[in-house]
């Protein structure tokens, strides 16, 4: 729990269920950020020798757009066709 900078006694008088929103808050920053600073030619390079890391960026680049659709920064892109969609 250090990662939330809360003392033992914090932790211990906090209910459980703000504990759990703590950490799913956490995770949700730690996804998101996860990538900060790199662009898809990084990520494909580091993906050479940790295939892995494409999925790790893929998760995080979904999550990131989905708290800026909620918060309104991006918009719902509304498609005519099916080939607008896919390009």
């Amino acid at each position: 729990m250090k990662e939330l900078n809360m003392s033992w006694d914090e932790i211990k008088s906090t209910p459980r269920v703000q504990l759990d929103g703590l950490l799913l808050a956490l995770q949700n920053y730690t996804t998101m950020h996860a990538f900060d600073g790199y662009n898809d030619k990084d990520i494909s390079e580091m993906a050479k020798n940790k295939p892995e890391v494409t999925s790790q960026y893929s998760e995080s680049k979904r999550v990131k757009r989905k708290f800026e659709l909620r918060a309104g920064i991006q918009k719902v892109e509304k498609y005519q066709s099916l080939s607008e969609a896919l390009k």
